[in-house]
């Protein structure tokens, strides 16, 4: 088992065959187990209450830094952007009503009529400006690191402005999709704790600490109002304890499922399962912050690692045909993605060629935040009796959501090999995460903003100009050329993209569960 962020010394782990047997048949008993066994919500909702489960706690209703997926749902509920991303994977306008590219590096952009905050105050385009400033001052940000470049903004009305940038960036439309707007005299260049936004649902109570929230209707809001009268967050950490709340009736909705617990809960009396195809990316991605000499920083170790890892075993057994395994450096769902290559199992090999490296000696350090994606830990715990198995030592260290993991990820509280990470894509783009992962540059790495450290220059140049050429078809063959380049750097140990599961007492109408994992809070209704 892992030592856990407190520091708690790892405990011998059991065997591959085991874990794997214990993942796909752990679950089984998963919503037999007593809610008494583990923190969870008590008391059924109220009629017109909705009740959200989350596996993740939600430190925050900002999303500088706080962007796990099912966060969006609850986030945009309170702040909105410009735009979203809707059905289909499209753009579409919210605060703003114009949003139109007026030449190569400028957009036009009009403020919808009327759209004001919650507390009655009108959204500005100075709100819009600043947000963008705040944004760009938080380190660590996964947002951040989509955006080639922020764009600045020129006021020419009182509710108009440019959007201006240095080269062309076509999809700015749908990055500031992830810019939510806050009055400019509140925002900060932080996680922001209070709630002031413009969205259907205002903040009644808060608890960011435990994760808990309880949102209700803005009665101040410009558009439409929403169906449900109140909205309560809960983090409810084991999944256990989320099935047992879902089928007693005290949770409405639970997100991230295993397929073990998805098909308990599938033709259950009161319960759906929804399933989306998933635009996320899980990975057990390589620490690039390695010196010159470490075994790490040659892409031929990080390859002959790969020979390790069965991942059939790992889908079939643990995930339970939940994923696929990657075959390309992105989601093969994003548009513009392409098939670089696959994964191989072969530890005879692994062995091999780590020995004709000089790298038989390796020792491997898997860090990784519960929630991370379903089955975390039974993933890693195999991971961990795979090396076993080629003769290379490991350990695990989990940590729980809101602890310093951040830190961790940008190399300033300690060292680490190879991190478990799940990498959505908010735009539907592979440029955009392709951006986001592998556009790091020293620029970026002096303020610990690159994707784990991922510097590669002969690969962030062309990256870089295939995110400024306007044209889609030309656009589409310079980022096939830069994928295949980064599969070469072998980035990932290991890598999937699973499937979207969440669950909803029938009583739910109205959720359309898009591919980025969020729904449209507003429009969900409680019948019965």
């Amino acid at each position: 088992m892992p030592e856990t962020g407190s520091g708690a010394p790892p405990r011998e782990p059991l065997s591959r065959r085991t874990l794997l047997h214990w993942g796909a048949a752990g679950g089984a008993g998963m919503a037999l187990a007593p809610l008494a066994a583990c923190a969870g919500p008590t008391g059924a909702p109220g009629p017109g209450t909705l009740t959200l489960g989350l596996n993740r706690s939600l430190v925050s209703l900002d999303n500088k830094l706080n962007q796990f997926d099912a966060a969006v749902t609850v986030q945009r509920a309170v702040r909105q952007a410009l735009t979203r991303i809707g059905p289909g994977m499209k753009p579409q306008l919210i605060l703003a009503d114009r949003f139109e590219m007026a030449g190569p590096t400028a957009w036009t952009v009009r403020l919808r009529e009327g759209v004001c905050y919650s507390d009655g105050s009108p959204v500005t385009v100075e709100d819009v400006a600043t947000a963008l400033r705040m944004y760009g001052k938080v380190n660590g940000s996964f947002l951040l690191g989509l955006f080639p470049e922020l764009p600045t903004v020129e006021k020419t009305g009182s509710r108009t402005f440019l959007l201006h940038t240095d080269k062309p960036l076509p999809v700015l439309d749908r990055l500031m999709a992830n810019i939510h707007i806050t009055p400019a005299a509140a925002n900060k260049p932080e996680e922001l704790r209070g709630g002031l936004g413009s969205g259907p649902y205002r903040v009644l109570r808060a608890n960011a600490g435990a994760g808990e929230y309880t949102l209700a209707r803005n009665p101040k809001y410009w558009g439409t109002r929403p169906r449900t009268e109140n909205v309560r967050v809960r983090f409810v950490p084991e999944e256990s304890s989320r099935v047992v709340a879902l089928r007693s009736g005290e949770l409405d909705v639970v997100d991230t499922l295993t397929p073990d617990s998805a098909d308990q809960l599938t033709g259950l009396p009161g319960v759906t399962v929804e399933e989306a195809a998933g635009v996320r990316m899980c990975q057990l991605f390589y620490n690039f912050r390695k010196p010159d000499g470490h075994p790490l920083a040659d892409p031929r170790v990080r390859r002959a690692l790969t020979y390790a890892i069965d991942g059939k075993a790992l889908i079939d057994d643990v995930l339970n045909g939940s994923a696929e395994a990657a075959e390309g450096v992105v989601p093969l769902a994003l548009e513009g993605a392409v098939r670089t290559g696959s994964y191989t199992f072969d530890p005879g090999r692994a062995r091999g060629l780590l020995k004709s490296l000089g790298a038989e000696d390796i020792r491997i350090k898997v860090i990784w935040e519960s929630g991370e994606f379903a089955a975390d830990t039974s993933v890693m715990e195999a991971v961990l009796d795979m090396f076993k198995d080629i003769g290379v030592r490991a350990s695990l260290r989990q940590f729980e959501p809101g602890g310093d993991i951040l830190a961790w990820r940008q190399g300033k509280a300690g060292d680490w090999d190879v991190i478990g990470n799940g990498y959505g894509s908010p735009t539907g783009q592979a440029l955009t995460t392709l951006q986001g992962m592998y556009g790091g540059t020293a620029a970026k790495e002096r303020t610990r903003d690159a994707f784990m450290g991922y510097v590669v220059p002969r690969i962030e140049k062309p990256l870089s100009a295939a995110a400024t050429e306007v044209d889609h078809t030309e656009r589409d063959k310079q980022l096939s050329v830069v994928q295949k380049a980064i599969w070469d750097t072998w980035p990932s140990l290991w890598a999937f993209a699973p499937k979207t599961l969440l669950a909803r007492r029938n009583r739910v109408r109205g959720l359309a569960l898009l591919p980025l994992n969020s729904y449209d809070l507003s429009a969900v209704r409680l019948e019965g």
